[in-house]
């Protein structure tokens, strides 16, 4: 993991995400979690702009504009930038919690039924998760005229864990395929040959073997994730809950959570005549994913690097003929390991 430090890839999307966390709660702490608002921009004593204003860099500053409101823009994306994160990150990382243990179990001790397995499962690659989760989350998130009978909290968890468990089948699938590939290696046939349990060879083989490709693996849900939030976000199905007006006249749906999705969602209608507010959510978006994109790509890269110096040094440390020498060995106890027990 030193390595990983050193590759400026990883740095700089580390970077991005700690500092948009880091700015959320400090902007928070200090300012409050209500963004500031401004009914109109005076001149010389007259109104010559009201809202949505257009992004500005005088008195009163408004970086990326203001909403359909008065609510300024770029609060508004700071306030929502740790909901957006934290839930995208948990949303990854129940994921994986679910699939590697049950996918390292089908593909070790459930071996046999992995074909099985993986014809129910292969469907699920083809059917919109986006239209699931809708069906699901809306009773939840979609505020009744009553109101919500639960907190901000509860919502989040809630989805959070629907959302997870929606595409668990896909990630254990594909656990449980590169369970198996290393599974049929000499080296783990050799092990369960000396008596080594499952567990035991998922704690020490499989396990390291498949930490780098397991990290890949969580940056890549992170990044579907937050896909899945943009369509969401497209149907007025906000993290944490839709607020709704009922009046004859009322406020259109609006996030709760001020999350990008939901910022996304609720202004991609007024790319015409207010284009700085569904674009400037679009952008965050795009500066997140790159950020998780760039941490893979430099985790990658650090690895690969770390694993060829490794390489070098053990070749140059044991000389070919003992390295041969083994090779023959085991293929001789290989060869007689496998004719004993047929």
């Amino acid at each position: 993991m030193k390595n990983v430090w050193r590759q400026p890839l990883f740095v700089i999307g580390f970077t991005i995400v700690f500092g948009l966390l880091a700015g959320s709660f400090v902007y928070e702490w200090i300012f409050g979690n209500e963004p500031s608002q401004t009914y109109w921009i005076e001149e010389d004593g007259r109104p010559v702009e009201s809202w949505p204003i257009s992004p500005r860099l005088e008195s009163p500053v408004h970086i990326f504009g203001t909403d359909q409101l008065g609510y300024d823009l770029f609060s508004k994306i700071i306030l929502g930038a740790k909901y957006t994160i934290l839930s995208a990150m948990a949303i990854a990382a129940l994921r994986m919690l679910i699939a590697v243990p049950i996918g390292f179990i089908i593909g070790t001790s459930l071996r046999r039924f992995r074909p099985a397995i993986n014809s129910l499962i292969d469907p699920i690659h083809y059917l919109p998760v986006s239209i699931f989760a809708i069906y699901i989350l809306t009773p939840i998130l979609w505020m009744p005229r009553e109101g919500f009978s639960s907190t901000l909290l509860e919502r989040i968890v809630i989805e959070i864990v629907i959302l997870a468990f929606l595409t668990a089948p896909i990630v254990t699938a594909l656990v449980a395929n590169e369970s198996a590939l290393l599974y049929k290696q000499e080296y783990i046939l050799a092990s369960k040959t000396l008596g080594a349990s499952n567990g035991r060879i998922i704690i020490k083989h499989l396990l390291p073997q498949l930490r780098e490709k397991l990290f890949i693996l969580y940056g890549q849900q992170l990044v579907e994730t937050l896909i899945l939030f943009t369509h969401l976000g497209m149907m007025k199905l906000f993290l944490g809950g839709t607020k709704v007006s009922y009046d004859l006249i009322g406020d259109p749906p609006m996030s709760i959570s001020y999350e990008w999705a939901g910022l996304f969602g609720d202004t991609f209608r007024s790319l015409m005549g207010a284009p700085w507010l569904p674009l400037t959510p679009a952008i965050f978006f795009a500066i997140l994913i790159f950020a998780v994109s760039a941490m893979m790509e430099g985790f990658t890269r650090a690895t690969n690097s770390q694993a060829s110096v490794k390489r070098r040094k053990r070749i140059t440390s044991i000389p070919d003929e003992v390295i041969e020498w083994n090779r023959e060995q085991l293929k001789e106890k290989m060869t007689l390991m496998k004719s004993g027990q047929r």
